[in-house]
């Protein structure tokens, strides 16, 4: 299975333990309608780093079968002039229940290299299944899909986790479920091109895919503060390395305190 290389890089970046007592029912803290958050993505294969692409987050309210849901879109591209290269054109669809952060619905329409996916799922949670355009599928409790994983991770309660605990959940992706899991490593204070932030910091299991290596190759920071906020992300790929910073953001829930200085 190929692991895909934009919008993925942030979608399977970092996620909490979505398998144990009591995520089946989280109160969303972190996030509220109309936040968007856009992030460039830098590559190097000879210490050269170069802007090759763009990733944007946004999260609204929708309503989906009469319940209301976070409807949350990312959007994921190479920029014109490196199309030739790897052209990218990834776009990826969740409806969150507002009550649970379970998702509802997961759409993903994925253009990477000439390497297309379209993957229409929707989650019965009471019944323990998900229906794809490929059939019906058994799922655990509490399972996610790869863009609910990163609103449900920004919920979560690190304070109470020491560096080194490893936190296990469950993806469903391709018609299987993953049992993954995100070492937590601790703390720390970064500079990214937008600024220097306190964090809080990750690395995820990978699966072994053409873009990624397998493995806890990526490194992940997010902001030490109440949006949980993701401001780089770091992972050797097949040839080179990628590098992903935050770059705007609008309609964040709190104020951003973790942010020190900005460039």
């Amino acid at each position: 299975m190929k692991k895909l290389l934009i919008a993925g890089i942030l979608l399977l970046a970092f996620a909490p333990k979505a398998s144990t007592e009591g995520s089946c029912n989280t109160r969303n803290k972190a996030f509220k309608h109309g936040e968007k958050v856009i992030f460039h993505v830098y590559y190097t294969v000879a210490g050269l780093w170069v802007h090759a692409g763009n990733v944007s987050f946004t999260a609204t309210l929708s309503m989906l079968n009469n319940k209301p849901a976070y409807h949350v879109v990312a959007d994921g591209n190479t920029l014109s002039s490196y199309d030739w290269i790897y052209r990218v054109r990834d776009r990826y669809e969740t409806y969150i229940d507002t009550a649970t952060l379970l998702p509802q619905k997961f759409i993903r329409n994925v253009d990477e290299g000439g390497y297309k996916i379209y993957e229409n799922v929707t989650f019965y949670h009471d019944k323990k299944t998900a229906v794809t355009n490929q059939g019906v599928f058994t799922i655990p409790s509490c399972a996610q899909d790869v863009l609910s994983e990163v609103y449900l991770a920004r919920n979560m309660d690190f304070n109470k986790l020491k560096p080194g605990e490893m936190l296990p959940f469950d993806l469903f992706l391709d018609n299987k479920v993953y049992n993954m899991y995100v070492r937590y490593l601790g703390k720390e204070t970064i500079k990214t091109r937008y600024g220097k932030f306190r964090c809080i910091k990750f690395k995820p299991l990978l699966l072994k895919g053409s873009i990624f290596e397998g493995g806890e190759k990526m490194t992940v920071w997010v902001t030490d503060d109440g949006n949980r906020l993701p401001v780089r992300i770091e992972s050797p790929i097949t040839v080179g390395s990628i590098k992903v910073d935050m770059m705007s953001y609008y309609n964040l829930r709190y104020p951003l305190t973790s942010l020190i200085d900005i460039r």
